[in-house]
């Protein structure tokens, strides 16, 4: 991979600023109802890539947990508080934040804000398992990896 491209896929993964995972979101045509407002379920579709995006950051992709060692993060518990609609062509932030990570499962809080104002929180548990079925621990590096975004008071 060149310089550039390396350079665009470490920008479309957003950045990481004092244990905070900072993710951009444009909101699309196809984001909105009929009134140019955010659907609500799209913010848990922003959310997923927001984690995704954070994973790629830790070093762990997707397809590589999939393959080895064989697990996948599944929603175990979403708690979802709307403040204010974003609309179409918005520019949006999500902020993740890690606020502890267990042998199987981490809890994460999601802020959708635009421009500094927070529209959206998402508090979210996801339990690790493995692809064959069932709960399975996350791997040592992850867990490591995780655990140093955690914020302690």
């Amino acid at each position: 991979m060149d310089t550039v491209s390396r350079a665009l896929e470490n920008a479309a993964s957003g950045v990481v600023r004092d244990g905070v995972h900072v993710f951009p979101v444009r909101v699309y045509f196809e984001d909105t109802d009929a009134g140019r407002i955010v659907y609500h379920a799209r913010y848990l579709h922003f959310a997923e890539r927001a984690r995704s995006e954070m994973m790629r950051l830790l070093g762990w992709t997707n397809p590589q947990l999939m393959d080895d060692p064989g697990l996948a993060f599944a929603v175990r518990r979403a708690t979802m508080d709307f403040r204010k609609p974003a609309m179409l062509d918005d520019l949006l932030e999500v902020r993740t934040r890690v606020t502890r990570v267990g042998g199987a499962s981490l809890q994460a809080e999601q802020r959708v804000e635009r421009g500094g104002e927070t529209l959206v929180t998402i508090d979210i548990t996801l339990a690790s398992m493995a692809m064959g079925g069932g709960v399975c621990r996350l791997p040592a590096g992850l867990r490591a990896r995780l655990d140093e975004l955690v914020i302690r008071g």
